[in-house]
This record gives structure tokens, C-alpha cells and sequence, in this order.
């Protein structure tokens, strides 16, 4: 990429540190070992199954850890490394975080400042298609926003939480308030955000002034009790078919990271296979269509935890807009989310699941341009 999307705005009250994304020789090759040396578990019933009933087959994990021990890092990094990346230091309730972020800063004084959250299992690295697409798209001079990725904390290259005290989603929230203030956002910004990243959005959205306009990919929530089934078209009743089905067959992990986050974080920190064994089908079941292995494989190179899932409801008194996809986790009805805020814009796919910025990058990005098209007047 040569254009230079690097450029800080002048409104920036500091400035944050470029970075290159680089990993030593010597971390890849211990890396390559631990895979080299983890041992598969033994065949069994369940694991044998290819429906995935039962989770990961034997053998999707002996291909994953042949393609992990060749995997091409460097060829990631170049990806990377082609949009500006920088690091911020951030305080929030007297402890300084230094938080990653990819960007394009556009050079036009009305560019509208877009915040884009990654959610779990995931990274930074979700966005790299959309950012591929509005480089093609659109030159420095001609690009209509500021695209700003951070790493949550706990993520990629982000300060983890501190170990003196829990860590909610409003000190996420928080601390992602302040980088958009420092880097000359203060007046206002739009969000965009995904699984943990919507959560995070809902935080903003519903206490935090400078964020003027919510978009999100997923809304998972329970039935508000309060609407007429027969609004419901054929799409949204197979979503809710697949939401019972996730409640049902799928969810477990959710409870363990709730409620024994320690216990699994260790687990999961001893080899990188268990990690790829946990996050791989999520990967695999949460998707409409299979994404390519590399792909699944460079979300796990840099893993991090952001704490207990929760359920809090923030009522958005702003635009909010969503995008729909029918293989999402828990796709509810257009219905249940216009309870938990002002939907403007509702936009309902016939393909897609939870990684929508991987899996149909052209699709989130035409609805996320769209919705801020509407919202404009407010930003």
C-alpha cells in the first residue's frame, strides 16, 4: 500500500507511537516446538463424528497442527504492516494501559471518525478485508472517515487487565473512550462492534456522549416478552430455531468463562493446540461456511481474554443500526432489537454468520457506510 493513511489529525491532543507488528525468530521457533511437541488425544466416538456434534474431529485438529507448524507468520505480518499501526498509553482509574490500534486517518477536514470492535474469538486482524477494500476504494484525500481498530485490552498487542481488581466492559469502554479523545475525537465518533465488541458499543452508546451512533453485527438477548410473533418473516424464525439450538448444544463455553474464567485461561495458556482446539470450532460452528484454515489459524496467534461474559442491558437513545446474518449465534428478530434502542437501519442477509468482517467484509461495510450516511447529521 503506498498511500499514506498515517497521516494523525490536527486535532489529535497526543500522539500516539507507530508500531510495526513483528515477532522474533526465536518466539516463532518456540512457538513452532510447542506445537511440534503437544500430543493429540486419543480417537474416539465423538471426536470421529463429522457433523461436529460433539465439537472438533480428531481429525480437523492433526490437519490444523500440520498447517499451524508451517504456518506463514511473516506473510501475516506483511498484511498487517501495510496499514498504519500505533500504540496510545491510556489511563483508566489510575492505571496506564498502552493499547494497539490499526488505522486509516483520511486527510479531509469532515472525515467522520468510525470506531471498529473486534469481539471474541478474535482479534484486530477480523478488519484486515474491510481495510483492504476501503484502501482500494478510497485514496486519503477521498476516504469519508477515520477507521480506527484497537486491540481490546487483553488482545494482540494491548496492555492485559490489571491483577489487583476485576476488569468489566465499562473500564473497556472507558479506556476505548479515551484513545478517541486523545487522537482528536472528542466531538463525537460512530462505533462499530461484533460479539465482546458489541457489548462494548452498547456500553458507549448508552453512557458515553461522544458516541453518537451505534452499528452492530450482533445482538444477542433474551426475548423482551412483549412482541407479536406473527411480525416475525421466515428468516427471523430460523434464527430463533438457531438460537435455541446454541442455547442448547452450544453455550457451555460461555458459562465456563463466566464463571471459571482462571480455570479455563490456564488451561488455554498451556499450549497453543488447546487454544486452537477451543477457538477453532467456534470458528468452524459459528459461520455460515467454513472460513479457509489460515484464516481461522492467524486469529490465534496472539490470544488474549477480556474477562466473564456478562448480560447488562444499555438502552441506546441514539441511532443504532444492525446488520443481520443468519447464521450468527443467536440471530433475533428486528423486532427484539428495536426494544434496546432507536433502530434506523435494519439490514437482513440471507448468508453470513458471527465473523461478518471475515466472512462478507463487502457486505458489513456497505451497511456500515450506509448507516453512516444516515446518522451523519448527528456525528
Amino acid at each position: 500500500m503506498s498511500a499514506n493513511y498515517s497521516t494523525i489529525p490536527a486535532s489529535a491532543v497526543k500522539q500516539p507511537k507507530p508500531f510495526i507488528v513483528h515477532h522474533t525468530d526465536e518466539q516463532l521457533r518456540d512457538f513452532k516446538k510447542d506445537i511440534e511437541s503437544a500430543k493429540l488425544g486419543q480417537t474416539t466416538y465423538e471426536n470421529l463424528q463429522q457433523d461436529r456434534k460433539y465439537g472438533v474431529t480428531s481429525q480437523w485438529l492433526r490437519e490444523a497442527m500440520e498447517a499451524w507448524k508451517d504456518f506463514d507468520w511473516r506473510k501475516v505480518e506483511g498484511q498487517v504492516n501495510q496499514f498504519p499501526n500505533f500504540m496510545a498509553e491510556v489511563d483508566d482509574d489510575g492505571v496506564s494501559y498502552t493499547i494497539h490500534f490499526m488505522a486509516l486517518f483520511s486527510n479531509r477536514d469532515d472525515a467522520i471518525p468510525v470506531l471498529a470492535l473486534h469481539g471474541w474469538p478474535g482479534s484486530f486482524l477480523e478488519f484486515l478485508p474491510i481495510f483492504s477494500q476501503l484502501s482500494a476504494k478510497y485514496s486519503p484525500e477521498e476516504l469519508p472517515y477515520h477507521i480506527i481498530v484497537p486491540s481490546l485490552p487483553g488482545y494482540a498487542y494491548s496492555s492485559a487487565p490489571p491483577l489487583d481488581r476485576d476488569f468489566r466492559l465499562e473500564n473497556a469502554a472507558n479506556i476505548i473512550d479515551s484513545l478517541m479523545v486523545q487522537l482528536g475525537f472528542g466531538k463525537g465518533y460512530v462505533v462499530q462492534g461484533g460479539d465482546v465488541g458489541s457489548k462494548i458499543a452498547r456500553v458507549l452508546g448508552g453512557t458515553f456522549p461522544r458516541a453518537k451512533a451505534i452499528h452492530l453485527n450482533f445482538s444477542i438477548m433474551p426475548d423482551p416478552g412483549n412482541i407479536d410473533e406473527s411480525v416475525y418473516d421466515d428468516l427471523e424464525r430460523e434464527g430463533l430455531k438457531r438460537a435455541e439450538w446454541f442455547t442448547k448444544f452450544g453455550s457451555a463455553y460461555a458459562l465456563l468463562h463466566g464463571t471459571k474464567p482462571a480455570t479455563i485461561g490456564l488451561a488455554l495458556s498451556a499450549s497453543p493446540v488447546s487454544l486452537l482446539v477451543w477457538i477453532g470450532e467456534k470458528f468452524l460452528d459459528w459461520t455460515d461456511d467454513d472460513l479457509p484454515l489460515d484464516a481461522v489459524l492467524e486469529q490465534l496467534f496472539t490470544p488474549g481474554n477480556i474477562g466473564a461474559h456478562e448480560n447488562p442491558v444499555w438502552h441506546i437513545n441514539k441511532p443504532l443500526g444492525m446488520s443481520w446474518f443468519p447464521k450468527e449465534i443467536a440471530p433475533v428478530p428486528e423486532a427484539w432489537t428495536a426494544t434496546t434502542g432507536d433502530l434506523v437501519l435494519f439490514k437482513k442477509h440471507d448468508k453470513g454468520g458471527h465473523f461478518a468482517a471475515l466472512e462478507h467484509p463487502d457486505v458489513l461495510l456497505a451497511d456500515l457506510e450506509e448507516f453512516i450516511k444516515l446518522v451523519k447529521p448527528v456525528v
